[in-house]
């Protein structure tokens, strides 16, 4: 598999979400599948100390794709708002994770690409300044968070997800 593509409904029972809930907050998420396209999307809240919600994808036959590439393409369109893609990797504690901050233009389908050298390692929002820089054959599970801290819905559109030769 070279790319994570939305083309069978079943993809959508490999993502599950983590939201703000976990720390007392309201706000709520998930991902769909149809027509090719997927959609994380959801409400965010910022009542009881909350702000954010995610999205992450079981481990799969996908990341072991990325261990040979020079980062991560991604087509999606957006809303106005700004996401993370998010990678989960053996080299940081289960709290932690490198994202790369993105924010797609509405109503247009965009490509953005991203080398490995533009992730930085996070733990809860904070950044660690002295995390290894992200290897990718450590990545075993990819994801997608929201938290700029502004309330109301959100819906980020994405056709694929494929490793940047």
């Amino acid at each position: 598999m070279n790319a994570l593509t939305f083309e069978h409904s079943d993809e959508a029972s490999r993502w599950y979400a983590v939201n703000d809930d976990v720390m007392g907050g309201v706000s709520q998420s998930g991902f769909t599948v149809k027509a090719g396209e997927g959609q994380f999307h959801g409400e965010v809240s910022l009542e009881n100390g909350g702000g954010f919600a995610s999205v992450r994808r079981e481990p799969g036959d996908f990341e072991p794709t990325l261990h040979t590439a020079r980062g991560v393409t991604l087509t999606v369109q957006g809303d106005g708002r700004t996401y993370q893609l998010r990678l989960k990797s053996s080299q940081l504690t289960d709290a932690s994770a490198y994202r790369v901050t993105f924010t797609p233009p509405q109503h247009q389908w965009t490509t953005l690409h991203f080398a490995w050298h533009e992730f930085e390692a996070v733990r809860r929002g904070t950044l660690l300044t002295d995390a290894p820089s992200l290897a990718p054959q450590t990545i075993h599970q990819l994801g997608f968070l929201i938290a700029d801290r502004t309330a109301g819905p959100f819906c980020l559109r994405v056709t694929e997800l494929k490793p940047l030769e």
